[in-house]
């Protein structure tokens, strides 16, 4: 039994993609997941199983639509590898709350990755290490047009994006 920390999607504590953690919880409890937790209420997920990664992506996303009736990706790491990513940030000795960390659901092709780098991210920094984009914001997240979304639609995959402290904190929950 592995655990892992799957974050979802695009979700919100409000709106059309809002997933209540209890109820989050109950159904990924129901669906065979073991030890099931949530922090915080944007969709992240603590748990274990016997499934591989692809098997827990496919499960979390199949029983919110089903129970809850939102189509949201999910994308997990096993807790060891998310502790690596977190381990991994290039960006040391700054302002942490200018870091942030988006999970991509596969590896960007090589052609991808390498028009991606292509571009001007100043005044933001960004690195590409697998299947992690670590950006380092000049100012805010709110501020920058490099988003999530951008990431998606350049590199043609699924992402989410945390911030340090979430990271940080998620790392912690996955290592007891």
């Amino acid at each position: 039994m592995r655990t892992y920390v799957v974050l979802l999607r695009g979700v919100m504590p409000y709106g059309r993609n809002k997933v209540p953690m209890a109820t989050l919880r109950t159904i990924l409890s129901e669906a065979g997941l073991r030890d099931v937790q949530t922090y915080i209420q944007t969709g992240n997920v603590i748990a274990k199983s016997e499934l591989k990664r692809a098997e827990i992506e496919t499960l979390v996303h199949d029983a919110i639509r089903e129970r809850i009736g939102a189509n949201i990706s999910a994308i997990a790491r096993a807790a060891e590898q998310f502790k690596v990513i977190f381990e991994q940030n290039p960006f040391v000795n700054v302002d942490n709350t200018r870091v942030y960390f988006s999970l991509f659901r596969k590896c960007p092709s090589r052609e991808q990755r390498e028009n991606f780098l292509l571009t001007d991210f100043s005044p933001d920094t960004v690195q590409l290490i697998d299947d992690t984009l670590y950006t380092l914001y000049n100012t805010k997240h709110s501020d920058s047009k490099f988003t999530n979304n951008f990431f998606e639609k350049q590199l043609k995959v699924i992402s989410t994006s945390r911030n340090f402290n979430t990271m940080s904190k998620l790392v912690e929950l996955s290592s007891v």
